[in-house]
């Protein structure tokens, strides 16, 4: 059973009226499509439901943002510029003040890991192991997601007007679960799998919370809501699919009507899933697992909605918005190790165990070509202020920690992480996961995660420092009672016995 840890807030009538719309268009990949979220090639052959872009904008009269939940493994800074642009020449919505975040879900469209072009500069090799033998991003697709996105975000401007809006969070903490254990041998490793003696514990912790924005028109009808949690979208119905979500959408569509638009905000599951691997009992995959994963988040927040108290919602919010950059160096590997891994990747073997190291090997030696032109990346974070709400992003797979940190360090009454937003660098691990004690999949040294080990604590510092450089409204708790007159005539007489 979760736990409701409910606090409803409405504001004093000092703001303007915030002006909320919300949108979704389907970008569903074709069959046949590159299947996202591994290191070599898979393909789409089944469909199971849509993938969609989501968005909700609010404007109070003097700023407005729109945030945008997108079912996607991950999308790249050159996908987010252009629907910036795009957008900012529809409406009045700044570049800097549009969020999007990628779900994760890995029964999506090819978002990635390599985009085209990315490897021209470098030699044939390089280039056939990048594009040929890596997950890599589709053309065709990435103009239709753009296109989506863009056309998702003008329809909520569009369609933007007085809702009532209420914010709450609640508590899920049944399904998500660090996929990270310590090990007898000092070492951390990720996905031990059941029953394995050499498990001590956890090496991490989980964010059990739901955050919830709900919104409201004048007759009750909920047109939308916002959803924050963390957990990897990773239970994967057969076939194209939003994953997960798709039952956060289910449940909370069947509650209050099929029209209602779920924007789904994925926290930073960097390292945490719904796979228990201290669990003695096995679980259905697949379309199970996501309903069930995504069901229990999505009764949580139905709960949450249904409890908040219609009297303290409000549309009289501040709307905000900050953005940095910041510049974080690659970590490169060693030339020993770069010079076997090109002479591994010569050849591709054909036995089990030699595909899982030639693997390695090819991340490695695509790695060196990317450093060769970015050594840098520039890394985004994002603060996007609803009220009392503030949503601190980061373009990683984020590690649980730093939103945990982060959400103590905050002055705001909800702070919700949003991971893999307005970009990817891939995972980043604390500093600890990074040390002699660490270890596990997400240290790997690859073309896809490779930034220095004090990465994750300058994103989360700036973030904080965005945060609380915004001002927060101030909750209260809705209308309070009339003054006290007398109790209820019916129930104020002793016991009658006779």
């Amino acid at each position: 059973m979760s736990i409701l840890s409910l606090l409803v807030i409405a504001l004093s009538a000092t703001a303007a009226p915030v002006k909320t719309g919300f949108a979704d268009v389907d970008i569903s990949p074709d069959i046949g499509m590159e299947r996202p979220g591994g290191y070599g090639k898979a393909f789409h052959q089944k469909f199971h439901d849509p993938c969609k872009a989501r968005a909700v904008v609010f404007d109070d009269g003097e700023k407005a943002v729109a945030m945008v939940s997108l079912d996607a493994l991950i999308i790249m800074e050159q996908q987010v510029a252009e629907v910036r642009k795009r957008v900012a020449g529809k409406t009045d919505l700044l570049p800097e003040a549009i969020l999007i975040g990628a779900s994760h879900s890995h029964s999506s469209g090819p978002t990635g890991m390599i985009l085209p072009g990315q490897v021209d500069h470098a030699s044939e090799l390089v280039q056939d192991l990048a594009y040929e033998q890596s997950s890599m991003a589709d053309p065709v697709y990435l103009e239709r997601m753009v296109t989506g996105i863009t056309e998702a975000i003008v329809e909520a401007w569009e369609s933007r007007t007085e809702l009532a809006l209420g914010f709450g969070s609640g508590e899920e903490a049944d399904i998500s679960f660090n996929r990270r254990w310590r090990m007898k041998n000092g070492l951390t490793f990720t996905h031990p799998r059941y029953g394995n003696p050499d498990m001590i514990k956890e090496a991490g912790p989980i964010d059990p919370e739901v955050g919830v924005i709900g919104a409201w028109d004048h007759e009750g009808k909920l047109i939308g809501c916002v959803v924050n949690f963390a957990c990897h979208a990773t239970a994967s119905p057969p076939g194209i699919s939003a994953n997960w979500p798709w039952g956060l959408e289910k449940v909370i569509d069947g509650a209050f009507g099929e029209d209602t638009v779920v924007v789904f905000l994925n926290g930073n599951s960097g390292d945490v899933t719904q796979v228990d691997n201290s669990s003695p009992y096995r679980r259905v995959g697949g379309e199970s697992d996501a309903l069930r994963v995504g069901g229990s988040v999505g009764a949580e927040a139905v709960k949450v909605l249904v409890g908040i108290n219609p009297l303290a919602r409000s549309n009289e919010y501040t709307v905000d918005h900050k953005q940095a950059f910041l510049d974080i160096p690659r970590r490169k590997p060693s030339p020993e190790r770069l010079a076997k891994c090109k002479e591994m990747v010569q050849e591709k073997p054909t036995e089990a165990k030699a595909i899982n190291d030639w693997i390695w090997a090819k991340e490695i030696v695509i790695l060196d070509a990317l450093i060769a032109k970015e050594p840098i990346r520039k890394v985004e974070v994002q603060t996007i202020q609803i009220g009392p709400a503030v949503f601190i992003t980061n373009p990683a797979e984020y590690f649980c920690e730093f939103g945990l940190q982060q959400k103590e360090a905050s002055k705001f009454p909800f702070t919700w992480p949003v991971s893999l937003a307005n970009g990817c660098v891939g995972y980043v691990p604390t500093t600890e996961a990074l040390s002699k004690s660490g270890g596990g999949y997400e240290t790997r040294l690859t073309s896809y995660s490779n930034l220095v080990p004090e990465a994750g604590d300058q994103i989360r510092d700036k973030g904080i420092d965005l945060a609380n450089s915004m001002t927060p409204d101030k909750p209260t708790d809705g209308e309070p009672v009339p003054e006290f007159t007398a109790g209820w005539r019916y129930g104020d007489v002793p016991p009658e016995l006779e």
